[in-house]
């Protein structure tokens, strides 16, 4: 069982979860990474590492089989948005080599990718998302409102505009600007596994507390059944959905429900919900070995809390090969 992750960066909770479940489990398998960067922090829990050109190289799919066909590859865990589609859309070829892509179909990603096609999702679907305005609308806009990037993530280009003077500035700064209506309430992210079914098996929302850079940095588990229920319906309602997804929205006082994106992926909040007992790792690795994971949808502890910190790896010069990987290795799986 040979797993590649692609567009690693800075994703080492996540390769430490798999590391441990892997260990935990007896499962023999290696991990390999791909990514832009040698010196991608993540690449260095791999037993190895791989470099490749931008998303955007034309040899980029090319580059991936060769990793594939190189390494016997079985499973192919993309990590960043931009690639999604991408993947989507050549994931024969890779099916053809018999590696298993963790992606939902091209119709999904396209839905998730753009903030609009998300909109009218969630209108199609009948569930409560913000109000998007025009940019002739203006007149009958109630500020604040926050104007984004319609296909950006991590926060990257969201600001929340006061007024219109602002607003012009900021629809016009803005690549690609779409306005959205404020929502105030708790703000969840909520990380769901879906089989290769297309059923939700475990879903665990987390209520985000603080962020930083677009991603949780302090956050608490919340076992509340509106809130899974809710997120099931959405996600079972995407064509040709699989693997993990990760969905945003907002939870008003009175109990209303409004969700404003999906991100058909691994989140970077998840290893909160890995700890609070919801095993993506080991589930998926089972789903692939055509074993049905037995487990509740809820089965995961409520109310663990998450507060994170910067961490560093030390790489000294004269160790950068295999014995540095090892010993990273070990310190992972001996935790």
């Amino acid at each position: 069982m040979n797993i590649l992750f692609t567009s690693v960066g800075r994703r080492v909770e996540l390769l430490k979860a798999f590391r441990q479940s892997m260990y935990r489990a007896n499962i023999t398998a290696k991990i390999i990474t791909a990514d832009l960067k040698s010196n991608a922090p993540a690449s260095f829990l791999a037993d190895t590492s791989e470099l490749v050109p931008r998303i955007d190289n034309p040899n980029y799919i090319e580059r991936l089989l060769d990793i594939c066909d190189r390494h016997q590859i079985d499973l192919l865990i993309p990590l960043i948005d931009t690639e999604l589609h991408l993947l989507s859309v050549h994931e024969q070829q890779f099916r053809d080599r018999g590696v298993t892509v963790l992606i939902s179909a091209a119709a999904t990603n396209e839905i998730c990718y753009s903030k609009k096609k998300t909109d009218v999702f969630f209108k199609t679907i009948g569930v409560k998302t913000p109000k998007v305005y025009q940019l002739g609308e203006v007149e009958d806009i109630n500020f604040p409102v926050i104007v984004k990037p319609n296909t950006g993530s991590a926060s990257v280009g969201v600001y929340r505009v006061k007024n219109r003077t602002e607003l012009k500035f900021f629809a016009n700064y803005v690549e690609g600007a779409i306005i959205q209506e404020l929502i105030d309430g708790e703000e969840y992210t909520i990380d769901v596994l879906v089989n290769f079914q297309g059923k939700a098996i475990s879903i665990v929302p987390r209520l985000r507390l603080e962020t930083r850079a677009g991603e949780i940095s302090k956050g608490i588990t919340v076992k509340n059944p509106a809130l899974i229920a809710a997120t099931k319906y959405v996600v079972e309602s995407l064509p040709g959905v699989i693997g993990c997804i990760t969905v945003q929205c907002f939870l008003q006082s009175e109990g209303e429900i409004i969700f404003i994106e999906i991100n058909p992926r691994f989140g970077g909040g998840y290893p909160l919900a890995y700890r609070a007992g919801a095993d993506f790792p080991l589930w998926l690795i089972q789903l692939c070995m055509d074993k049905n994971p037995q487990v509740a949808i809820d089965e995961w502890e409520d109310g663990l809390s998450m507060f994170r910190y910067d961490d560093a790896i030390f790489v000294k010069a004269n160790e950068k090969g295999l014995s540095a990987k090892e010993r990273v290795i070990e310190l992972v799986t001996s935790n």
